[in-house]
């Protein structure tokens, strides 16, 4: 397949706004981490992601005319779900009782503290 503007274009790249303080002009801040050097701006969300779009599409066009390297969105699963923890017996202990007093499993509950945490809500 030709890696051309539509390839690229049909990529699923993640796309990061943030809010530009009132001080700094206010508005939006969009970007495409991976494209680096591609981003926009925009009064409100929509403005700010409707104008990223249209300079994803310029960026992508410079560098195929110059014949650079565009990187791609990694599309590879990265996480199971699934990893293994060593924890002392006391604490599994704790977790396990507690786990067993709220009716979850232990899966269950240590999911919800990490999540919990992680500021989270699964």
């Amino acid at each position: 397949m030709e890696k051309d503007l539509q390839y690229y274009l049909r990529l699923n790249y993640s796309v990061e706004i943030e809010e530009i303080p009132l001080e700094e002009g206010g508005g939006f801040l969009a970007k495409i981490p991976l494209l680096v050097g591609c981003m926009s701006d925009g009064e409100t969300l929509q403005e700010a992601y409707d104008n990223i779009k249209e300079a994803k599409t310029l960026w992508l066009e410079d560098m195929l005319a110059r014949g650079m390297f565009i990187p791609e969105p990694d599309t590879e699963e990265k996480y199971s779900g699934k990893f293994l923890v060593r924890i002392p017996k006391s604490l599994h202990k704790i977790i396990s009782e507690q786990s067993k007093r709220e009716g979850l499993s232990l899966n269950q509950y240590v999911a919800n503290s990490l999540a919990f945490m992680a500021g989270q809500k699964i």
